[in-house]
């Protein structure tokens, strides 16, 4: 089976010691894929693929609110992301939590039937074009209670970072010639997976694989939920790749990031053009790969890596990764900022 791995060639999992080893343990028995791509792909960095599965681990997996209640605001997520890659991901996982029909509905673009479910997606959806300071109530009509926000909230910046990873980093197709894209093959897929999707699983068994990461206080959306630890350590360790960027190109790439309106840039380099051209010759492959990995991970290509190669005197797929990840998680922290503004008006007027 070729492998779904772009820019970068990671290690086989079998090869791992230490952190990395144990996070692809538990993969196995909490996630039921040992060789996730999503995951294998972030290893070059034992921190970042720690922190990237126990954030996707304590909102998506754990806790108390349905896995499919979830599944759906993932899978909303990732379609206003355009992750062609997540988006059949999440509907074999739907499948596997045994609401075959809904799968479907989902998976031909429809609307879910189920009010509720609807109202799931569409929040999903409207995390990411719900931004700037006048534009984030759609974000604030959450279609849950403030108990299941860490959870929910947890899901849906779980994968506006994991799709940004993917996106840049895998390519479309979970299958060879996109076989998962047939109901039978994501039926079949679903059924493997749901004796495990179905388990309830502790809260909080991923935390210990952080040990030793540094982090920051977790978010207040979190409070004191599992979730909120995992959160700190990603936002650390994603933090860690603007140490490949110069202080003017990392302004740069926080300033394009704050202005962004959550839409979809548009084609042509115009718009990167206008934040990286004052820049350093030597600074703009890598603010150019960071400032895609935010905005539109999906138009990288081999040239934007070849270039930043070139022009990067340590070029370490470790550190391609860091890059990639620095620009997704920049996006995150906007994105977070508008679902928090409205969750923090609820914190001061009662549940």
């Amino acid at each position: 089976m070729p492998a779904p791995f772009r820019l970068t060639t990671p290690a086989p999992p079998e090869t791992l010691t230490g952190r990395s080893a144990a996070v692809y343990a538990q993969l196995a028995t909490d996630f039921g894929i040992r060789r996730a791509p999503t995951f294998v792909v972030l290893s070059p960095a034992p921190d970042l693929l720690a922190a990237t599965w126990a954030v996707l681990r304590e909102s998506l997996l754990a806790g108390r609110a349905p896995r499919t209640a979830k599944e759906l605001v993932a899978l909303g997520v990732s379609q206003a992301n355009r992750c062609p890659f997540c988006v059949d991901a999440h509907t074999v996982l739907l499948h596997a939590t045994g609401d075959h029909r809904l799968a479907e509905t989902v998976a031909r673009g429809g609307t879910p039937a189920d009010p509720e479910h609807a109202a799931l997606l569409a929040w999903g959806k409207a995390t990411r074009t719900a931004l700037g300071p006048e534009a984030s109530e759609p974000a604030a009509e959450r279609p849950f209670g403030a108990a299941g926000a860490p959870e929910f909230i947890g899901t849906a910046l779980a994968f506006h970072f994991i799709n940004r990873m993917v996106s840049a980093l895998l390519t479309d197709d979970m299958l060879p010639a996109g076989l998962q894209r047939l109901r039978l093959v994501r039926s079949a897929g679903g059924r493997a997976l749901a004796r495990t999707v179905r388990r309830e699983l502790e809260p909080g068994t991923s935390l210990p694989l952080l040990r030793g990461v540094a982090a920051g206080p977790p978010p207040d959306w979190a409070g004191d939920a599992p979730v909120g630890p995992a959160f700190a350590a990603l936002r650390e360790a994603a933090g860690r790749g603007g140490e490949r960027l110069g202080e003017q190109a990392r302004a740069a790439v926080v300033a394009a990031v704050d202005a962004w309106d959550g839409s979809h840039p548009p084609l042509g380099g115009g718009w990167i053009a206008r934040w990286t051209a004052p820049l350093p010759a030597a600074g703009r492959p890598a603010a150019r790969l960071a400032l895609l990995a935010a905005l539109a991970p999906y138009r990288i290509t081999e040239a934007d890596a070849e270039a930043w190669r070139a022009a990067d005197p340590d070029p370490y797929d470790a550190d391609l990764v860091r890059l990639v990840a620095f620009g997704a998680f920049s996006a995150v922290s906007r994105i977070e900022t508008s679902i928090q503004r409205p969750f923090q008006r609820a914190r001061l007027t009662g549940p």
